[in-house]
């Protein structure tokens, strides 16, 4: 208890203002000997010093043969974080950012005391304005025949079959079967040739203007093609160059779609559905669970935009820039997984990475402000989780990963369990106030006036 107050008093917090602090804090030459120590032990076990065995060096002779200072970065680094974290505790500040250390290591000596400063981001207080009540017209749940129709032609679409055409000629919407060799200034250049390529006619796949001149050609014909590769096109030595490719065709195919009836149906294995009727009522039965989920979205995410835009906040950078990172680290991660890297992720999703980033930083601030505005709600409203209610979400998440109930209790604490159920609550409590306008009834009182 007497070192935590030493702590505490040998800390300075000074208020920047925009929900920044900054902290003078002083380290003894007692908690830099423990510094020294600490980074000693991390290497004893490898030093060699001749008349000693490996790993039986004792500091003194090890400072004596390589000096004290080859130990100051992790000492430094092990001391600031100690104290670092000591003053953040002892003060109860609520940070939101890593700190910036200002520390002039040429006035660190052995057996002197020594100050650094860190400046931090802390949480933002919110001011909270009208957070419920909010007027919303009930979204639609009614699914219509022409949403029905759309589905079913999807699965016509997709359950398509190829057919050879032997007398036909290449026209939009079938798939081209051919040789192609391409030459720039007589030369062939790489990437410019395979065999047995496949190529949907009209899809766009190709380079400008080569899938139209080759419109017309039949099976077993040859034809050259000259195209222009466009003046931004991804591979820097072809862009804006004129290429002449010697085509070959070998065989064309139509897409066949299959009829609607009983057969297709059953083809498409559906539990319990083996008629058209019968594959139109589950196609209603899906969309219209899909529409509950949406509208259940719409209903948060309209409830807790309108509490956000009214709540006052300023929300620190950095603050900001950690958040996003975070985002950043988790697209990455999901790009990896499909084996590619974040450049080739944004090549697919048509954004550059400057548009990527603006929106990553967008969709922080959000994120941010959104859920500010909710633990203030929850604090306002005296929102909180009973032990049955946290048992219930261990249940819950143990169920979603497969996994015991005392496994997940291992990984996960009670404290984030209880936020999360009192963040859900807060939500669904938000929801729960919103006036809900049926614009059916509201037509039948304009007609019954």
């Amino acid at each position: 208890m007497a070192n935590d107050e030493k702590k505490k008093k040998d800390a300075q917090v000074e208020d920047l203002g925009n929900n920044r602090v900054k902290l003078e804090i002083d380290v003894s030459a007692e908690e830099f000997e423990q510094g020294l120590d600490h980074a000693y032990d991390k290497i004893k076990d490898e030093v060699e010093i001749e008349g000693f065995r490996k790993g039986n060096v004792p500091r003194p002779v090890y400072e004596q043969h390589k000096g004290v200072e080859n130990l100051y970065e992790d000492a430094l680094n092990h001391v600031i974080q100690e104290t670092y974290t000591d003053v953040v505790l002892g003060e109860e500040l609520p940070v939101v950012s890593q700190p910036k250390i200002d520390l002039d290591v040429n006035k660190v000596q052995k057996g002197s005391p020594f100050t650094y400063t860190a400046t931090v981001a802390v949480r933002p207080s919110v001011k909270l304005g009208q957070y419920k009540g909010f007027e919303m017209e009930r979204p639609s749940e009614t699914v219509t025949e022409e949403e029905i129709d759309k589905e079913i032609e999807q699965l016509r679409e997709q359950n398509a079959e190829l057919v050879v055409k032997d007398d036909a000629a290449v026209e939009d919407g079938m798939t081209a079967v051919f040789d192609f060799k391409g030459y720039i200034d007589g030369e062939p250049f790489e990437g410019g040739e395979a065999e047995n390529h496949e190529l949907e006619i009209g899809s766009g796949r190709f380079i400008p203007g080569f899938e139209e001149q080759m419109k017309g050609m039949s099976p077993g014909e040859e034809k050259e093609i000259t195209v222009t590769f466009p003046e931004d096109y991804q591979a820097e030595h072809l862009a804006g160059k004129e290429a002449t490719f010697e085509v070959k065709l070998h065989e064309l195919k139509q897409k066949q779609i299959p009829e609607l009836n009983d057969e297709f149906v059953e083809d498409l294995d559906r539990e319990n559905v083996s008629t058209v009727e019968e594959l139109r009522q589950d196609i209603e039965r899906e969309l219209r669970e899909q529409k509950q989920k949406a509208n259940e979205n719409k209903l948060v995410d309209f409830a807790v935009e309108q509490a956000s835009q009214n709540a006052e906040m300023e929300i620190p950078e950095e603050m900001v820039e950690e958040e996003k990172n975070r985002m950043m680290d988790r697209t990455k991660q999901q790009a990896q997984q499909y084996g590619i890297d974040l450049d080739t992720y944004l090549q697919l999703t048509g954004q550059d990475k400057e548009q990527f980033e603006n929106k990553l930083k967008t969709d922080a601030e959000r994120s941010i402000r959104y859920n500010l505005t909710i633990d203030a709600i929850s604090k306002e409203e005296g929102i909180d989780a009973s032990e049955e209610e946290v048992e219930a979400k261990y249940q819950e998440l143990a169920e979603q990963h497969n996994m015991d109930v005392e496994q997940v209790r291992e990984q996960v604490q009670d404290s984030a369990v209880k936020q999360e159920v009192v963040f859900r609550k807060t939500i669904d409590m938000l929801v729960d106030e919103l006036e809900l306008k049926d614009p059916e009834s509201e037509e039948t009182g304009e007609n019954e006036e």
